[in-house]
């Protein structure tokens, strides 16, 4: 195993030569967990994982997050394809349709549950001729460029969360479905602090609805600004992906969104997000 190009400016690196299936991925693990503190973004091309290899790689980082869509932990597919697997409550074509394109909004994974996200673990499987990228920043490099101003607004805010939130954008029949309205809100601190590096990130997501303290269109106000200031053209690094592509991110320094694709096209890549601990800055973020 090795590092390899960087991925953007700001963050991100390819780590070449190692097949994640194998047993050695075990032994590489403190190297590529200390890469993905640092770069927030780690990528590894040509893989093959099947799912109890995707499950035995995302066990390293941390417990498996289980939202409960399914009657057992499952490894979830972001598809448009009929795969019989859909988690209950969008179980028809439209309402899949609806939820991938919420996944189209900047946002953190699992803000508006009560443990949020470390990572997610993402392999291409089956890819359309065009389309489908998957786009990230980095909010640590956002913070440290964004207006003094906007960082004093910020600083000591606390964000609101609620997953109906980001598919009411999309879709008002979406947002009253089951899945997205389990969830009580939740409220996370403004800046996730890696225990590791020592550096700030924004943590906000498409779920946040309003901020603790603030009238509601002042809070929402604030956020769309943030959102704005992070997500900037310059600052985005958009992954064309290819088959084999495995990306893993970290959810407490990154947003990320996917672009559109020929909808008639199939494309599906599998999904394992990681839950954050106490040693990964949880505790401290709680507001």
């Amino acid at each position: 195993m090795k590092p390899g190009k960087a991925l953007h400016r700001d963050f991100g690196i390819e780590i070449e030569a190692i097949d994640l299936s194998s047993d050695a991925v075990e032994r590489a693990y403190p190297k590529i967990r200390e890469l993905f503190e640092i770069h927030s973004l780690v990528l590894f091309r040509n893989q093959n994982l099947d799912d109890s290899a995707h499950i035995r790689l995302a066990s390293l980082f941390g417990p498996l997050e289980d939202r409960g869509d399914f009657d057992q932990f499952q490894v979830s597919r972001v598809s448009n394809q009929d795969l019989g697997c859909r988690p209950k409550g969008v179980d028809d074509a439209k309402m899949n349709r609806l939820n991938l394109q919420s996944n189209m909004l900047w946002h953190t994974d699992s803000t508006f549950m009560p443990v949020p996200a470390l990572a997610n673990i993402l392999h291409a499987k089956v890819l359309p001729s065009e389309g489908g990228q998957t786009e990230f920043v980095s909010t640590r490099a956002g913070w440290r460029r964004m207006n003094p101003a906007l960082r004093i607004k910020i600083q000591n805010k606390v964000f609101l969360h609620r997953y109906s939130h980001s598919r009411e954008k999309v879709n008002t029949q979406l947002a009253q479905r089951q899945i997205f309205t389990k969830w009580a809100d939740t409220r996370w601190r403004s800046l996730w602090r890696n225990p590791v590096t020592g550096e700030d990130g924004v943590y906000i997501a498409s779920h946040a609805f309003g901020v603790a303290d603030l009238p509601a269109k002042e809070g929402a106000y604030l956020i769309e600004t943030v959102l704005d200031a992070l997500t900037q053209p310059d600052a985005i690094y958009s992954h064309k992906w290819q088959i084999g592509d495995v990306l893993i991110w970290d959810e407490r320094a990154t947003l990320h969104r996917g672009r559109p694709w020929p909808y008639e096209e199939a494309r599906t890549l599998t999904s394992i997000c990681v839950s954050a601990t106490g040693a990964d800055g949880l505790y401290e973020m709680r507001g």
